[in-house]
C-alpha cells in the first residue's frame, strides 16, 4: 500500500536504455514536453509524515496567500469539523479546499484521517490517470487551452476530456478513501463518519466532490455589479427524492421523528437506530449495506470575472444562516483575512438568537478568495494565527492543536450521540497513521437536479447507536 505521490527534488528525467532521455512528467498548466522552473507535480508528492512541514498547506485557524480558515468548538463536545487548503496542490495555481464534519464516536478521528489522506489520494490517481492516457510518459494538465480547429469534432473535445479525468479521480479518490477507514486497525468506523465537501481550483476551472451535508457556495456580481450567492454543492440528505430511493432498495429506512419533522434520517431496518441525517458519508459502515454510500456528487464550473470568492462550510454555519446572509457577511468582512473567523462569529450569534435552548453545532469555514489576494496588513495576528498551536474558542475550551505526528485522542463516550447504556463501550487508544492504499474502479453518480435544501437545525448527526446484542429479526 504506500500513500506515496514522492517528493524528491531531482530532475524527473531519466535515462533510457539506449541512452536517450525521457521526458519528464509534466503536470504545469499550459506547459507540456517544457522544460519550466515552476513547480511540477514530483515536487508535490509528498507522504503523511511530511504534510505537517508544507508551507502552503494550512489546516489550523490561519490564512494562506489566497484564503482564511476558522474552526469553532461547539457546546457538544469535542471539535469534529476539520478544514485544509492546500496551495501548489500539483502545481502553480492549482489549490485544493476542504471542509470535513465528523459525527459519532470518532468522527473527530475520522474527520481529520479524510482531511490528511484524501487530497494525497486524488493526487496519486490524477497521477495515474494522466499518465496512463498519455502513456508516452509525457502528462500535461491544460488550462484555459482551447483545442485545434475540428479537434472536438473527432470524438471528447480536451475539456470534456478533462473533465471526465477529475471526475474519475474524484470518484477513485473517495471510494480508496472509504476502503482506508474500512480497514484502518485502530479506528472504528463502524458507527462514526464524516462529511466532505473539497474544490480544487485551477486556472478558471472549478472542480467540485461532495457527500454528505456540508456546503459550498460562491459570491459573484451580477449584472448590476451587486453580490450574490451561488450554491455550490447539493446538501446530499436522506429527503432528497433520489437518496431516499436508493436507500429504501437497499431495506434502509428513512423517516423523521416526532419532535423534529424537519429532519429525515436513515435507519436501520430491523432497529430504531442510528439515525443518521444525512444519506452519503466516509464511514458509517453500519448503514453502508442499507443505501448510505461514499461516491461523491461531482461537478465542474468555469470561472468568471464576475466571481469573487468560495465558502465552504460545515452544516454549523449553514443551520442558522442562509447562502445570501454568508454572502454578505464574507464581502463585508473588515479584512479578508477574518473573513472565515467573522463568519463563525456571526452563526454563533444567530445559534444564540434563534436556538437559544439548542446546543451549537461546531463550526468551520473556508474562504478562498479567486483573485488570489490576500490583505497586506500584519497586524492581524489575534484574528488569524498560522500557527499550529491549541487556539480557543468562545468559552474558553480549546480546540484542535493539529500535529499528525502524534497519537490522537479518542473519546470514552461519545459527545454527539443522545446518551445510552451502549454509548460507554466506545473507547480506543490513540490512532496512528497508515499507508492510503489505492482502488482503480468506482461507478459516477448520475447527474441530479435538485436544489440544495437549506440548512436546518438538529440536534444530532446521529441519535443513538445501534444495539446489535439483541438477534435481529428473520427477514
Amino acid at each position: 500500500m504506500g500513500c506515496c505521490v514522492s517528493t524528491s527534488s531531482q530532475s524527473t528525467c531519466s535515462s533510457g536504455s539506449n541512452g536517450d532521455t525521457i521526458a519528464p512528467t509534466c503536470l504545469e498548466i499550459g506547459f507540456c514536453g517544457q522544460k519550466s522552473a515552476r513547480r511540477t507535480f514530483s515536487d508535490h508528492v509528498v507522504s503523511l509524515h511530511q504534510l505537517p512541514s508544507l508551507p502552503n498547506r494550512i489546516f489550523t485557524n490561519g490564512k494562506s496567500r489566497s484564503s482564511c480558515i476558522f474552526t469553532q468548538q461547539g457546546r457538544k463536545g469535542i471539535n469534529q469539523d476539520a478544514m485544509i487548503v492546500w496551495e501548489d496542490f500539483m502545481s502553480e495555481d492549482v489549490t485544493f479546499c476542504g471542509v470535513f464534519d465528523g459525527h459519532g464516536p470518532h468522527g473527530h478521528l475520522v474527520a481529520r484521517k479524510v482531511r490528511e489522506a484524501l487530497p494525497l489520494k486524488l493526487l496519486s490517481f490524477l497521477h495515474s490517470s494522466e499518465s496512463g492516457r498519455n502513456g508516452s510518459g509525457k502528462a500535461c494538465f491544460r488550462s484555459n487551452i482551447k483545442p485545434e480547429s475540428g479537434e472536438s469534432e473527432k470524438g471528447l473535445s480536451a475539456e470534456d476530456e478533462e473533465n471526465s479525468m477529475w471526475r474519475e479521480a474524484f470518484m477513485k479518490a473517495y471510494k480508496a478513501m472509504d476502503k482506508v477507514l474500512r480497514s484502518h486497525p485502530n479506528l472504528d468506523c463502524f458507527c462514526s463518519g464524516s462529511t466532505a465537501v473539497t474544490i480544487v481550483k485551477q486556472g478558471s476551472n472549478l472542480f467540485m466532490g461532495n457527500i454528505g451535508d456540508s456546503r459550498a457556495i460562491m459570491g459573484s456580481k451580477d449584472g448590476n455589479d451587486s453580490m450574490v450567492a451561488i450554491q455550490l454543492t447539493i446538501d446530499l440528505k436522506p429527503d432528497l427524492p433520489r437518496e431516499a430511493e436508493r436507500i429504501k432498495q437497499c431495506k434502509g429506512r428513512v423517516f423523521a421523528l416526532q419532535d423534529e419533522p424537519e429532519v429525515h434520517r436513515v435507519w436501520l431496518p430491523f432497529d430504531d437506530a442510528p439515525g443518521l441525517a444525512m444519506a452519503r458519508a466516509f464511514g458509517d459502515f453500519c448503514l453502508k449495506e442499507y443505501g448510505v454510500i461514499s461516491i461523491p456528487e461531482f461537478s465542474h464550473r468555469l470561472l468568471t470575472d464576475k466571481d469573487q470568492f468560495i465558502v465552504l462550510a460545515s452544516d454549523g454555519v449553514w443551520d442558522v444562516l442562509s447562502n445570501e446572509e454568508v454572502v454578505r457577511i464574507v464581502s463585508s468582512a473588515p479584512t479578508r483575512s477574518s473573513a472565515a473567523r467573522t463568519l463563525v462569529d456571526s452563526a454563533a450569534r444567530e445559534w444564540k438568537l434563534k436556538y437559544p435552548t439548542s446546543k451549537m453545532d461546531d463550526c468551520a469555514v473556508v474562504c478562498l478568495f479567486l483573485d488570489g489576494k490576500m490583505d497586506s496588513e500584519s497586524d492581524c495576528d489575534e484574528q488569524c494565527s498560522s500557527s499550529a498551536t491549541i487556539q480557543k474558542n468562545h468559552w474558553g475550551n480549546p480546540v484542535e492543536s493539529d500535529d499528525s505526528q502524534k497519537p490522537e485522542p479518542s473519546l470514552r463516550r461519545n459527545f454527539t450521540v443522545r446518551s445510552s447504556e451502549e454509548n460507554e463501550t466506545y473507547g480506543g487508544g490513540g490512532v496512528e497513521e497508515v499507508s492510503v492504499g489505492v482502488e482503480d474502479r468506482t461507478s459516477a453518480a448520475e447527474d441530479q437536479h435538485w436544489s440544495g435544501l437549506e440548512g436546518v437545525t438538529r440536534v444530532n448527526s446521529l441519535v443513538q447507536l445501534p444495539r446489535f446484542s439483541e438477534e435481529r429479526p428473520n427477514s
